[in-house]
């Protein structure tokens, strides 16, 4: 934080010396007067106070209680000498807090051992407030005219600084009579502080904060934070303000031209937009600035009016209402009783969590895709097939029931389950938001890649090996039709089914674990951010039980289940390779041609 010190001509005062005896100040402390006046309206106009049990670390760890805003300025004002020592010489009378709407407080003090030092102290922002200001302090102490010409230079200041991203906090003060602070024990107080601020102010300084991104400042501040943070990626000369959203429809309704996406409005601006206009924003990347909360609420409704899914963060009362309206109201731990109540999350750490509860939301919305896709190829399509042969065709059913039991619940459940422990792809965060009165867990294309893709393919392999074991025992058939020897040629059948199924399904548990990167972007071991171990579990566990179902003679008889001729592994691992492989090149074609018909019917 900065103090802007304004330079001035005028004669030293007789009350300089009298005010360095108050304030225990040496003759050569401060050399500029104007600091002196900076750091009492900064200590005393003041809301925040200082914990008592770390008053003995130095300034920066000192723990504080209070608006974020006041307690950057109280840290100031310690830093140029003691704010307990300064606040335990005036005494408060009177108090107005900071509110949005007015976007200043108020505090009326007087020195304790000196009756004549009455001042009302503001602090608020330099666009209210200056407008307020007929005189400032010059360097030297003295009180001078704010001319047009000073007023110019000081609006130039700040609108430097708030380009700069800095946020920038005008203090003032004005002397009150005797008659006056008598009249603050009235039912009236309130209306007669607040007349008294609206003119004849002495600009005692002005503060830049850096602090973290808000959108509550100045339009130049708020624009340079948005420029900073990512949320606009346009350059500051081709932001667009409110002059260029038409203001009736036209035939290219909706899309601004060329490369100008973005756009800075205030709460003031809000008020003259028509429907039209409205309709333009939804296609700009926007930053509101000095918005009230019935301008916020307003926001959340007209976006949502269009069919946007609106997120709304804050942490005072003053947000409640729209983070109730909001489709999720988002607040800090730290924040009010209010907005907590009224959010849907509440962040124990900071607004930066946001991002991690995005990245994460969109993991658990594809990890459940990702389950369902892996679970419906065998677990349904390549299994309902078998017993459809059987009652259209006659012939024996390929796969047993127990087998497809086996397969739901055990071998696809426990691969499924792996899927679970999935971490984010990377791309997660580069993803457009969903729609989400069209986008579902089960769509058409999920359904198209589960059943016509990935299941057709299982399936058909699977009926070809099952078959060709079926055709070459029938080849030696007794033409009495044994019935023994049936059933051991089916048995042998399905367990071929069951094992082609098994061994494919672990290879498309690797192709489902990313909708869009390659195995080699996001490989499922050897890299921290990547690796699930429990898929390569899943797989032994797949394995085993094929082992456990097919190889023990005491099982095989109860179960109907026979030993599986060892290239019944092996070409089943080739069949997995080409499904893995023709998964890898739809991605390719994905990321390649991302507009392409690949990519607008990929799951």
């Amino acid at each position: 934080m900065s103090p802007c010190r304004l330079d001035g001509d005028e004669e030293y005062p007789f009350e300089k010396a009298r005010e360095r005896m108050i304030h225990g100040l040496g003759q050569d402390e401060f050399p500029n007067e104007s600091i002196i006046q900076l750091r009492i309206a900064s200590g005393l106009c003041n809301a925040a106070e200082f914990d008592a049990s770390t008053l003995d670390r130095p300034i920066h760890l000192t723990k504080i209680y209070g608006d974020p805003t006041d307690q950057a300025i109280l840290r100031l004002s310690d830093t140029l000498g003691s704010v307990n020592e300064l606040r335990s010489n005036w005494k408060k009378l009177f108090e107005i807090p900071f509110n949005s709407r007015n976007k200043f407080m108020i505090r009326i003090h007087v020195l304790y051992r000196e009756a004549g030092f009455r001042y009302l102290f503001i602090k608020g922002a330099p666009d209210v407030l200056l407008p307020r200001c007929s005189s400032y302090f010059q360097q030297d102490g003295t009180i001078g005219t704010l001319s047009q010409t000073k007023h110019d230079e000081i609006e130039a200041f700040k609108h430097r600084w708030s380009a700069q991203g800095k946020r920038v906090i005008l203090l003032a003060r004005k002397p009150i009579s005797e008659d006056f602070v008598r009249s603050l024990s009235s039912s009236q107080a309130d209306k007669t502080v607040m007349e008294a601020a609206e003119g004849d102010l002495t600009l005692v300084g002005i503060v830049g904060i850096i602090d973290p991104p808000v959108t509550g400042d100045y339009k130049l501040t708020a624009q340079a934070i948005a420029r900073e943070c990512g949320i606009i990626r346009t350059h500051p000369s081709m932001i667009h303000d409110i002059h260029c959203l038409r203001s009736e429809p036209t035939a290219a309704e909706g899309k601004p031209p060329g490369d100008l996406r973005a756009i800075v409005l205030s709460g003031a601006d809000l008020s003259s937009l028509t429907p039209t206009q409205w309709d333009q924003l939804c296609e700009y990347e926007i930053v509101f600035a000095r918005t009230t909360p019935e301008q916020k609420l307003r926001i959340v409704k007209e976006f949502q009016a269009r069919d946007n899914i609106v997120a709304m963060t804050g942490d005072g009362v003053n947000d409640a209402p729209s983070l109730k309206a909001a489709d999720i109201g988002v607040a800090l731990g730290s924040g009010s009783d209010i907005a907590v109540e009224a959010a849907d999350m509440v962040l124990l750490d900071s607004f930066s969590a946001v991002v991690e509860a995005v990245k994460y939301g969109r993991l658990v919305y594809d990890n459940l895709k990702k389950t369902i896709i892996y679970l419906l190829p065998a677990g349904s399509f390549s299994e309902l097939w078998p017993i459809m042969t059987n009652v259209i065709l006659g012939v024996p059913q390929i796969l047993s029931s127990f087998l497809m039991i086996i397969i739901c619940c055990l071998t696809d459940c426990v691969g499924a389950i792996s899927l679970a422990f999935e971490e984010p792809e990377m791309d997660v965060l580069l993803r457009p938001p969903r729609n989400a009165k069209k986008d579902r867990f089960v769509n058409t294309r999920l359904l198209l890649h589960a059943y016509g893709s990935v299941g057709l393919y299982e399936c058909f392999l699977s009926f070809v090996m099952g078959f060709c074991a079926l055709i070459l025992k029938y080849g030696f058939l007794d033409p009495k039709y044994d019935q023994g020897y049936v059933t051991q040629v089916t048995n042998e059948a399905s367990s071929i089914y069951f094992v082609n199924l098994v061994v494919m399904q672990s290879f498309n548990l690797l192709a489902v674990r990313t909708r869009r990167l390659s195995i080699f972007q996001q490989p499922p071991l050897f890299n921290k951010e990547t690796q699930n171990w429990l898929l390569f579990s899943a797989m032994l566990f797949a394995l085993s039980m094929v082992f456990i179902l097919c190889y023990i003679p005491g099982l095989q008889r109860s179960i109907g289940t026979t030993s599986v001729p060892v290239e019944h592994f092996f070409l089943p691992v080739a069949f997995g390779l080409g499904l893995l492989l023709l998964d890898e090149g739809r991605k390719y074609w994905v990321r390649r041609w991302p507009k392409g018909f690949i990519a607008r019917i990929a799951w």
